[in-house]
């Protein structure tokens, strides 16, 4: 993302890649104002007029937000809500969805920033994640994953086919060239900075021996993983062996948080979770670090009650606390969804 300008309570930001409506979407509330260019069907002649048509007009308007909607795979950010300024012919308090993609340029004007919220601006702005491929595979399938800020995305599979020699399995050789010439093509695509490759055996190491490109072997990491599958990236964000690969990537601090904040809960005590205790906590000031789901936030806003939840983000911001949205699309979010998908580390037991 691109910050173009800043002013008091006002940014304008310009949309560089798919990753940065998943930021705005978590930054935007109902309340917000947000202007851009859209596209709204204009009346031309009058209600009497035979000749009364309808067209479809580029107009730069803004909107107070009433709602937001971004989903996984979506290339685009909706943004809903009255039209607060306009050209002439655009009745003000008439309803409108922006709809936010790819190089898309609004204005988001906010009564007052929370910290979190700047921080996250600041992060789409000013991180750019690695690119990072995940494989997993075994003796009979392969499965590609990109790493993303706010998840990964998985990209593709390979079946493979198994010759037995006497008890033995052995993976036939065209299948490590088909999954070679795979990770070639994404190295093209995205020059990798890193590839971790695992497999519950000695797949991994079989595979690495047909790799002679010493500058893709230099950025190969090995791990371990107990299953092949789409469920395998989960488990293997958290080995010990990529953790130096992904220890500055945003979904493995995610994950590591929620794994404290289970550790707090089941041995310190000082934690919560669950949306009323956790607001009752954090009305007493005892929260260091609120931690929420961003499935949590958008099903509250959905059903009209995300009053409640901002009023406590707020209070956590003026006292000093920490925010974190926490994606839905890993582990770490899966089991804080879990209890509730909202929690707290809090200064003291409670």
């Amino acid at each position: 993302m691109k910050r173009i300008s800043k002013e008091k309570g006002c940014m304008k930001l310009q949309v560089e890649n798919l990753e940065d409506l998943w930021y705005l979407s978590q930054v935007i509330d109902p309340g917000d104002l947000v202007s851009g260019k859209t596209t709204r069907k204009i009346k031309i002649g009058g209600e009497l007029d035979r000749n009364q048509r309808v067209v479809k007009k580029t107009v730069y308007i803004e909107v107070q937000v009433e709602k937001t909607d971004f989903s996984r795979g979506s290339d685009l950010l909706r943004v809903s809500g009255t039209i607060t300024k306009g050209p002439e012919d655009v009745a003000l308090g008439s309803y409108h969805t922006i709809n936010v993609e790819e190089f898309s340029t609004i204005k988001l004007t906010k009564e007052k920033w929370l910290k979190f919220q700047s921080d996250m601006i600041k992060e789409a702005t000013d991180t750019k994640v690695a690119h990072i491929l995940l494989v997993v595979m075994d003796r009979e399938e392969v499965y590609f994953a990109k790493l993303k800020k706010y998840g990964y995305e998985f990209l593709s599979s390979i079946k493979g086919s198994v010759q037995k020699k006497g008890v033995e399995e052995k993976i036939k050789g065209g299948f490590y060239k088909e999954i070679l010439a795979q990770i070639q093509e994404y190295d093209k695509r995205n020059s990798l900075a890193n590839i971790v490759i695992a497999s519950p055996s000695f797949w991994k190491e079989d595979l690495l021996k047909v790799i002679n490109d010493q500058d893709m072997r230099g950025r190969i990491t090995l791990a371990t993983c107990s299953s092949v599958g789409k469920t395998a990236f989960d488990e293997l964000l958290r080995r010990d062996e990529v953790k130096s690969a992904l220890k500055q990537d945003k979904i493995t601090k995610e994950i590591h948080l929620v794994e404290e904040l289970l550790k707090r809960i089941s041995v310190q005590g000082n934690a919560v979770y669950g949306e009323k205790e956790t607001i009752q906590a954090g009305t007493a000031g005892a929260i260091e670090k609120l931690l929420l789901t961003d499935t949590f936030i958008h099903k509250k806003r959905e059903e009209g009650d995300y009053q409640q939840i901002e009023t406590l983000m707020k209070t956590v911001d003026t006292m000093d606390g920490e925010i974190a949205i926490i994606s839905g699309d890993h582990e770490g979010g899966k089991k804080l969804g879990g209890i509730g998908g909202i929690a707290g580390l809090t200064r003291y037991r409670i």
